[in-house]
């Protein structure tokens, strides 16, 4: 087993690398680096064109695991995801042929353009880490991590994302437009050689796995413990809050917590990470009712996070 220095170097390069594929937005890597060794899924909501398909292929390269890509569209199917049997005449057995949803890392590009049915497809791959077609189950090799694109609401052609599926993504994250240096910088880097270029293996799958157990073992106070029922209590009781927090989601800022105090060499969790995350990991999975004109918003803006949760339930 690798040592904790060891580790801990590899870390340093792992977040280096990825910083260097995607340029300004060191915040956004940390994310998703902790997304990754807490043992969940990112939904990576954004405009076209801002880095969500590099940031994706950056991951998957540096720890050397398969990747997939998956193009979501109005007439994706869910065998097209899952893969399907088909009858061999010579043997005259049916041989499983697996689809995309077999890889380390699988790219869901734009997945709110398929409708629910096919969206639902990734609901048991994404809880369970295994695929059943036609009452067999297959299971996925670990790590296993669903990397989804989503447009914003309300662009043309989009279908939202059902209650249930938002749910199953541990964290949503924003890259955003580039400053005017960084955009100066970007244009210098690509100007000879593409991005990942640079982007060599630095984990293994067994190593990220590795790492997965061990951030179970960062400890999480008993105040941090009850912050956490706290705030998930208070969007079970807000007037604007059709679907509040369920215990998934306490726990998924939980193990978050728990990855990202490992990630900068903490023994624990403290509430300051708990506060610094609480936006990414629980916006998306609440629904809510605007007040002044009775329409449903899917998800919340992190800003709501902030002004009603963070700045209203006591530490």
């Amino acid at each position: 087993m690798e040592s904790e220095k060891g580790i801990r170097e590899k870390l340093r390069q792992l977040l280096k690398t990825i910083n260097a594929t995607l340029f300004g937005k060191p915040e956004v890597v940390e994310k998703v680096v902790t997304c990754l060794f807490a043992g969940g899924h990112l939904l990576i909501e954004d405009m076209p064109g801002v880095g969500k398909t590099t940031l994706a292929f950056a991951l998957a390269r540096a720890v050397n695991g398969t990747f997939s890509r998956i193009q979501f569209t109005s007439d994706l199917l869910p065998s097209d995801i899952l893969g399907t049997r088909i009858y061999r005449r010579g043997s005259e057995t049916f041989e499983f042929i697996p689809g995309p949803i077999f890889a380390h890392f699988v790219l869901a590009d734009e997945l709110n353009r398929a409708p629910p049915k096919t969206q639902s497809a990734l609901l048991q791959a994404m809880n369970e880490e295994c695929v059943t077609v036609e009452r067999q189950t297959y299971p996925l090799e670990a790590p296993f991590m669903v990397i989804a694109t989503q447009n914003p609401r309300g662009y043309h052609g989009t279908y939202p994302l059902p209650e249930s599926q938002r749910d199953r993504f541990l964290m949503r994250v924003s890259i955003g437009y580039p400053d005017r240096a960084t955009e100066i910088r970007i244009l210098g880097e690509t100007r000879d050689e593409p991005l990942l270029s640079g982007v060599v293996p630095i984990f293994s799958p067994d190593q990220v796995t590795e790492v997965q157990r061990q951030v179970r073992a960062i400890k999480v106070p008993e105040p941090c413990l009850s912050y956490m029922a706290r705030l998930a209590e208070a969007t079970r009781r807000h007037d604007e809050v059709i679907i509040p927090i369920s215990p998934r989601g306490t726990i998924a800022l939980m193990r978050a917590a728990q990855a990202l105090a490992y990630i900068r060499g903490m023994e624990w969790v403290d509430i300051d990470i708990l506060k610094e995350l609480a936006p990414s990991i629980l916006a998306h999975r609440l629904a809510l009712r605007l007040l002044h004109n009775d329409s449903v918003l899917e998800g919340a803006p992190a800003a709501w996070i902030e002004r009603e949760l963070l700045q209203k339930v006591p530490i």
